[in-house]
């Protein structure tokens, strides 16, 4: 084998080597920022701060959870709700400090990161939480929510 061939391998070597590395950083990158959006979703509600709402949820979200209604035994089914909804909601839910504890959970789980989509999961004082978020323009955005009260 030739020194210049050598070189040439080592030098396709080194790139490759550099490209892998790059692309695992982004997609590390990116996972932290899937993470950052849920706990923007989480923190916005927990600390009554809707702008973190507008931060890290689209306006065109889908949101529908089931509620676990303990007087009836039963769950309340498919309840919708807007993101216009969801920031009212973030500036008023926790507004008395009354909604949480120290030990509320807040346990969030990225189960996958692609280019453009993502998903994960929250469990947090209300129940639990799955997402679909996608990257919007460079930002990772929660595009649809389905939830429901802690399992019974």
């Amino acid at each position: 084998m030739s020194i210049a061939m050598k070189k040439s391998g080592a030098l396709l070597l080194f790139a490759l080597l550099v490209l892998s590395t790059q692309s695992g950083t982004s997609q590390d990158n990116d996972k932290a920022l899937v993470q950052s959006s849920i706990e923007d979703y989480v923190n916005a509600l927990y600390d009554v701060d809707p702008s973190k709402i507008e931060r890290s949820v689209d306006t065109t979200l889908r949101k529908i959870g089931y509620w676990y209604d303990s007087k009836s035994n039963e769950y309340k089914d498919n309840l919708p709700m807007t993101y216009q909804q969801l920031y009212d909601l973030a500036g008023s839910w926790n507004k008395d400090g009354s909604q949480i504890t120290e030990d509320s959970p807040k346990e969030i789980v990225i189960y996958e990161v692609n280019d453009k989509t993502a998903t994960g999961k929250l469990t947090a004082e209300w129940g639990i939480d799955l997402f679909h978020l996608s990257k919007v323009k460079g930002h990772w955005k929660i595009m649809n929510i389905i939830w429901q009260s802690a399992p019974k």
